[in-house]
This record gives C-alpha cells, structure tokens and sequence, in this order.
C-alpha cells in the first residue's frame, strides 16, 4: 500500500491536548483522532524529564479515538523513565479488544532536538502487530539524556474486526469508502445523467500536454455547485452563448474528478491522485465543500517528500489549516533538518512572506527549547 504520511498529531485532525490527573500526580496528553486513518502521529514531550533515574516517571498519552463500523477503540501511548525508557503501545483493555485484538502496522523513534547532533533512536517498522495487552509493543531503550524529546509514530494501517465478525480489515480503506459514499436516490441520478449523458447541454473541453478530451454536462448542475458557473451562465459573458466551456489549465483526468465529484459520483482513489488540481479547481470555481475536503486530506498524510509543496500550496490558496499542519511537521518535529536540500531549494524560490513565516516559527521553537 502507499506510504501514508502526516496525521502529525493533527487529525490529521487531532483534538486539542486534554490533561486529566491520573495516579502519581502525572498528566495525561490525550490526542483524540475521531475517525481518519491511517497517520503520522508526532508528540512532543510536555514537561522535561527529572534526573532522578531511582524514581519511576510515567507519562500516559491516548495517541487516538476513533468509532468505527459502532466500535469505539482507544490506543495508548505509555512511556516510563527510570534507568532505561520504555515505550509501550496498546489499546484500552475492553471485552472486544480482548477477543478481536487490533493489529497495526507502524514506525516509531524518538529524536532529543536539545542534544548535539539531533540524537534520534529508530525501531525495527512493526507490520501487522496484535496488540492485545500493554506487554505486545514494548521498546526498551538505553538514555542517559534528560530533557525535551520527541515520540514519533507514523501508523501505516490499522485492522479490526467489524461487529458482525469476519476477517479484520483496515480502518483506513473501509471507512473512507463508507464515508463518501453516497446513498441517496437523487445522488444516483445524477450520476447515472453525468455517465449516460442523459439531456446533456454543454461539453467541456479540457487541453493538456498529456491528453485532451470533452466531457458532457448540464448548465443547471454546474451552476447549482459553482456559483463562478451560474455567474458564466446568467451573464451575458462569451460562455452564455455557446455550448462548450474550454479548459486548458487542469489534467484532463483532474477535470474529470472535478465533474464526477460535483454529480455525486465521487471515486476515492481518482480523489487522492488528483487532490491538488483538484484543490486548485474547486478554488477557482469557488466548490467550497471540495476546497475544504481537499485540505483536510491534504494535511492528513503530509510526510517529507511533499511537506514543502503543500506549505506553498497552502500559502498560495490561503488555507490555514494545511499551512499549520506542515509548519509543525517541519518545525515543532524537527523534520526541517531531515530534507536541507530541499529547504534550500524552497528558500530560493519560495514567496518572501512564507519563507518569513518558516523563520517565524523555528525562532520560536529555537526560544521554547
């Protein structure tokens, strides 16, 4: 499967920090993670850890709840200091959880940012682990560092067994397919008028350097969804009179997802291939429940390979969520140091006000450590 990135302790759109007293004195970070998956999870350590290496220090944090298929199911993150760290993963003890056990898929390491050379400690990647009690995932780790630290978990798939029995099967694949699909009468119709043609009265013609083509539509849809569309059809602007709008600044197959998507047809896949035209479409054609859709999963796996491009991204269409989202992936996790050459690149060519905004950021977690 694709690696997945970000849910960096954003749920993709994570809750704000919840703190409750648990037995010691000791907080809990609760992070709840509602219903997307899978993630890229990174905590930052709250408090530094004492020098106290003969007394035990436990900190407690819910990496994510989620409901799904009626299911409620809460995984644990426990980390406890004494001579040596540990690092546990297990999920809430439950009679489900104890009969259907989730299995995960994942990587985890800590970086010390404070120390020299960025000390980071990486473990094996876990691939279909059962997780059925606290003593399943359980990372020992030899420290004599004390301070700041960061705990960084990227889930790649997590399974469970659905109610109704059967094989488990991942979260992240049955839960999207049922959230977007959609079920009424009316929505069916219109998507059997976009894929049979029925009563089409207007074609658009898309031009681009990989593959034209025309797709059959109706004046009355695009303008219901797109009020840049009723505007062109209502005017009397050069569109009204003619029976063809002309594209030439989407993919052929980006404009195709940008129909589908506003008939109702929705394809998951063919949503994820194209998210970024699509983003760029939905804010030219002003579909405001598109561009929004666009930005929560754009922020949902943002990893090191497209953090960048979605900063701008983010920047250019004025989306302030994503543009958080990977200002605390590069900054507030450390990973501006992992991808230098592609920082450089960013800076020289990046618009001066964003670039302005980065060096905000890493000044203020430069004077927080």
């Amino acid at each position: 499967m694709p690696r997945r990135g970000h849910r960096s302790s954003d749920r993709g759109r994570t809750n704000e920090d919840e703190r409750s007293s648990v037995p010691g004195g000791e907080h809990n970070a609760a992070r709840a993670m509602e219903d997307r998956f899978p993630f890229h999870f990174l905590l930052s350590q709250v408090r530094p850890l004492q020098a106290r290496p003969l007394e035990l220090d436990i900190s407690i944090f819910i990496l994510f709840l989620v409901n799904y298929a009626c299911i409620e199911l809460v995984l644990y993150l426990a980390v406890e200091k004494s001579k040596q760290l540990y690092v546990k993963l297990y999920p809430e003890d439950s009679s489900f959880t104890r009969e259907n056990p989730p299995i995960a898929s994942f990587n985890i390491k800590i970086v010390f940012p404070s120390v020299p050379n960025r000390q980071t400690f990486i473990h094996p990647g876990i691939s279909d682990k059962q997780l059925k009690n606290n003593d399943d995932f359980v990372w020992v780790i030899d420290m004599l560092q004390t301070g700041r630290f960061i705990i960084d978990v990227e889930f790649l798939d997590l399974k469970i067994v659905a109610p109704s029995g059967g094989d488990p099967t991942s979260i992240w694949t049955g839960h999207q397919a049922d959230k977007h699909r959609g079920a009424a009468t009316t929505l069916d119709s219109f998507r059997r008028m976009l894929i049979h043609g029925v009563h089409t009265d207007i074609r658009i013609n898309v031009t681009d350097n990989l593959a034209d083509g025309s797709i059959g539509a109706h004046r009355a849809v695009l303008a219901t969804r797109s009020p840049v569309f009723r505007s062109m059809f209502a005017h009397d602007l050069k569109e009204k009179g003619l029976s063809t709008i002309d594209i030439f600044d989407m993919p052929f197959a980006a404009c195709q997802a940008f129909v589908n998507y506003i008939y109702g047809n929705f394809q998951s896949d063919e949503f994820l291939v194209n998210r970024i035209a699509l983003l760029r479409a939905a804010d030219k054609y002003d579909v405001s429940d598109l561009k929004e859709l666009c930005e929560e999963s754009l922020a949902d796996d943002i990893d090191a390979s497209n953090v960048l491009e979605r900063l701008q991204v983010a920047h250019l269409h004025h989306l302030p969520r994503l543009k958080s989202s990977c200002l605390r992936y590069l900054v507030n996790f450390g990973k501006i140091y992992e991808i230098t050459e592609d920082i450089n690149v960013f800076m020289q060519n990046a618009d001066r006000e964003l670039i302005a905004e980065v060096f905000k950021e890493v000044l203020a977690a430069w004077n927080g450590l």
